[in-house]
């Protein structure tokens, strides 16, 4: 990778083409580079951003905190992901955005995405389309913790990650990194500790994905997306004008 915004330009370039001067737009539009340590926050909920971050390096995710102190992470992001590209808009936070590993992001701030949206409607369009992408993501999740069993909830979300993964260059055949440890996979999808650990289990006698070191591999690609029932219509993954 040779700019920070790389990957961002390759997931772009899935869904539309960009020009050599939209390329070049948001390459000039990192103002810096923040490095955020494992389980650091990114952004905090209440803060008032004046810039947005683009991951870079890493897995970043959303969460809120319950009053019970119990958490609920609400998006995974993927280097390439905008991870709080609706401050822009929304101004204040209303959730957390955390480091789930060490994370390099870049950081574009809200004047240039203003002039941005003032002067490159394209551009402002395929960056308007990331955020469409994240709240279809964002139901897809509802859908799946309220109508599927936890190890359809999870063979989906390996899907899931696998798909984004892939569409920026970082899957290696069926294999993908994903360093979420189980306590994480539970605050996601709503499960114990344990029911994560019997539901992995579940899947790895299926023959379906072993999960070790990190590495997640798919041992049968068709078999997951059946019982997960996935389709990766809600990702928005075909190229045409936008």
């Amino acid at each position: 990778m040779t700019s920070p915004v790389d990957l961002l330009i390759a997931k772009l370039e899935q869904r539309d083409r960009l020009s050599a001067d939209e390329k070049e737009t948001l390459a000039g539009s990192i103002a810096r580079l923040r490095r955020v340590a494992t389980d650091d926050d990114i952004v905090r909920e209440a803060d008032r951003p004046r810039e947005s971050s683009l991951l870079v390096e890493g897995f970043a995710a959303r969460y809120k905190i319950l009053p019970s102190g119990r958490r609920q992470i609400t998006a995974i992001h993927v280097p390439g992901d905008f991870v709080d590209l609706h401050s822009f808009l929304l101004k204040t936070m209303d959730h957390g955005v955390m480091a789930l590993t060490a994370c390099e992001l870049a950081l574009v701030p809200h004047a240039t995405l203003l002039r941005i949206t003032e002067e490159k409607p394209h551009l402002a369009r395929l960056l308007w389309l990331g955020t469409l992408i994240d709240a279809a993501i964002h139901r897809e999740w509802l859908t799946m913790m309220g109508r599927s069993s936890a190890t359809a909830h999870m063979a989906h979300l390996i899907c899931e990650l696998f798909c984004r993964l892939q569409l920026v260059g970082l899957t290696d055949g069926w294999s993908f990194r994903c360093p979420l440890t189980q306590e994480e996979l539970g605050d996601t999808l709503g499960l114990s500790t344990v029911h994560v650990n019997r539901v992995l289990k579940e899947l790895r006698e299926r023959k379906l994905v072993s999960w070790q070191n990190g590495i997640v591999t798919i041992a049968n690609w068709q078999g997951l997306q059946d019982l997960g029932e996935f389709s990766e219509l809600y990702l928005n993954l075909i190229r045409e004008p936008r």
